[in-house]
């Protein structure tokens, strides 16, 4: 199948990505790297009218620290984030996720903010975006807005992008002294989208779990310090609460084992690299 006819527009900088999304608003679609969006668009699942490509508006490139986060620009491959020397020493749970993330052959080419603009429950980057507290920088031709990332992601690929906006970068907290982290997957092979997926954060005043696969979007809960049966007992408690998907892959009910025993295998392995 091929794509509907679309106008292709290659942004030289960003008030001309502003300008076209302001005039065609949700006819109008960004392309960074495409590792969805193609498909899609092969598939007619997107029909825009205007494709605007932002890879070379150089605004939209960089890793920097920022105000003790990481700041990703919107045109940053996955590969370059996960290559980035700072990396494992600025954010380990990042470090840890990344490799999960598709294949090499697709990370070279998607963007981490395309990731997060396609707000898929399954997929790792939105989940450690919450996990760490995270935030997305939006911007249109109005202005700027933060918006943590717990408020971004709305529901099943849905955002509180508005149709005039675009993701100008996102921003993952640095890691703080005494803090550890951990990241479980469980999918039918590495690569896939997940099935479950674990990210924690452990620090001395408790630990945080964040779960992806389960629900339409990241969830997470803070376990405070409890431990043995007290956990279990927790753990067990949200999975119940999730709204679990069932699909080809899982039933709801497989997903709320997995968020049982994957979710304490990881909050002690955070809590393991604290010591």
């Amino acid at each position: 199948m091929k794509p509907v006819k679309f106008d292709y527009l290659r942004a030289a900088s960003l008030a001309e990505a502003h300008e076209t999304l302001a005039a065609e608003g949700g006819d109008a679609s960004i392309i960074a790297g495409g590792q969805t969006l193609v498909p899609l668009l092969s598939m007619r699942m997107a029909r825009p009218k205007v494709l605007v490509d932002i890879m070379h508006v150089a605004e939209l490139s960089g890793i920097v620290i920022k105000d003790n986060a990481i700041r990703v620009g919107a045109s940053e491959r996955q590969a370059a984030l996960l290559a980035w020397p700072e990396l494992k020493k600025r954010q380990p749970l990042l470090a840890l996720a990344l490799p999960w993330v598709g294949h090499a052959q697709t990370r070279a080419r998607g963007t981490v903010c395309g990731s997060a603009a396609l707000a898929d429950p399954s997929a790792e980057i939105p989940l450690a975006l919450v996990a760490l507290n995270g935030e997305i920088e939006l911007s249109s031709g109005k202005g700027k807005r933060h918006v943590a990332a717990d408020d971004f992601f709305t529901g099943l690929m849905s955002t509180t992008r508005e149709d005039d906006e675009l993701i100008e970068a996102v921003r993952f907290p640095c890691a703080k002294p005494g803090e550890g982290h951990a990241f479980r997957e469980f999918a039918r092979r590495h690569g896939d989208f997940a099935i479950v997926a674990c990210a924690a954060v452990a620090t001395a005043q408790g630990t945080r779990l964040a779960i992806g696969g389960v629900a339409d979007r990241p969830a997470k809960q803070d376990f405070g310090t409890l431990a043995g049966s007290a956990l279990d007992g927790a753990l067990q408690d949200f999975a119940v609460e999730l709204e679990a998907r069932e699909d080809l892959n899982a039933t709801a009910e497989q997903r709320r084992g997995l968020v049982r025993k994957l979710g304490r295998i990881t909050i002690e392995e955070a809590r393991a690299c604290r010591a």
